[in-house]
């Protein structure tokens, strides 16, 4: 029998959207690089309901039920433990989160999270993060220190006042200055990445709206402002590489999914790395707009674009020559 001490808990609590959804879809839904085989070995296995009927794979999961995984601990990935603190007060947390830092425990990541790390520093009163950044996405994320302020922040999230800009760097030039991508966004139908989206115009297909701006031109990538006016997964990486200009160094929406699912099973080659150019996709949240819960006023945060991404740029702004050089396009913060 595993010791208590050598278990990690998960908990998952049922949104209004999935109400009713069996608990092997549900948990796959969660943790989606596992197979439904595996999660419903989890299920018959690992799961015990105290005071009640044993969980099985078709039990059925109701709203605000919390799911609890209790796992055996295994060797975890490297990955940065520290990260940046932009802004604190009695309502606001916000952090400059570093890529390679998972927010939340996922089936590769616990201790080497932003939500274990916040557990560690500040205890039971540790801030609620209202949002989700990507493992490999830098950048800013907002936390609340209480609950009135958690409620409010999330509610500003759902109601989409929330302004969010990013920082992409994208393959190739895009034939626009301006532009907005206005592609609905879906399950991908035949890949084998089953977390990749893709353009959807049927049932499955959410609206989606991303507004983009190109603030440098390189010989080979250019800069990219990208403003998501909805919030569907992964909704800037689909729509820039939907348009073709996928985000350097991503292993979902690059031109090959096959290196996604070598780097999750056994690990990427030197040419493979080479071919990525950056051990992460290059996109940063970059500046985050929304009400301050307590006082009602607009508030503003902004973190520098990662330092990774300004050394690549630079590289390419080395290599760069004559008029394929393109720069001017403002300040980001003017779109």
């Amino acid at each position: 029998m595993v010791s208590q001490s050598a278990l990690i808990e998960l908990r998952f609590v049922v949104p209004p959207d999935r109400d009713g959804w069996r608990l092997d879809r549900f948990l796959r839904d969660r943790i989606p690089r596992l197979s439904r085989s595996r999660i419903q070995r989890i299920i018959e296995e690992e799961m015990v309901r105290e005071g009640g009927p044993a969980y099985k794979p078709s039990s059925r999961v109701r709203v605000g039920d919390v799911i609890v995984l209790h796992r055996p601990v295994e060797p975890e990935p490297p990955a940065p433990t520290d990260f940046g603190v932009v802004f604190e007060d009695d309502a606001l947390f916000v952090v400059d989160k570093p890529a390679g830092l998972a927010v939340h425990a996922t089936a590769r990541y616990c201790r080497h999270t932003l939500t274990w790390l916040l557990r560690e520093r500040f205890g039971p009163s540790r801030p609620v993060i209202a949002h989700r950044l990507d493992r490999e996405t830098s950048g800013l994320l907002v936390c609340a220190r209480t609950r009135e302020a958690e409620r409010n922040v999330k509610q500003q999230f759902q109601d989409r006042t929330v302004t969010k800009e990013y920082l992409a760097v994208v393959r190739g030039s895009p034939s626009f200055d301006r532009d907005v991508i206005d592609i609905p966004l879906g399950p991908a139908q035949r890949s084998r990445v089953r977390i990749r989206m893709e353009p959807r115009n049927d049932a499955l297909g959410q609206p989606a709206r991303t507004e983009c701006r190109v603030l440098e031109r390189l010989r080979d990538c250019s800069l990219v402002l990208a403003c998501p006016r909805t919030g569907r997964q992964h909704q800037i990486r689909a729509h820039l590489a939907a348009i073709g200009h996928p985000v350097i160094g991503d292993k979902i929406y690059g031109e090959d999914e096959q290196m996604f699912i070598d780097f999750v099973e056994h690990g990427l080659t030197t040419e493979d790395w080479e071919r990525l150019e950056l051990p992460r996709h290059a996109l940063h949240a970059y500046c985050i707009e929304l009400r301050h819960p307590t006082t009602g006023q607009p508030v503003v945060f902004e973190s520098p674009l990662a330092a990774d991404l300004e050394d690549y740029l630079d590289r390419k702004r080395n290599e760069a020559a004559g008029p394929r050089h393109e720069r001017g396009f403002g300040d980001p913060s003017d779109i």
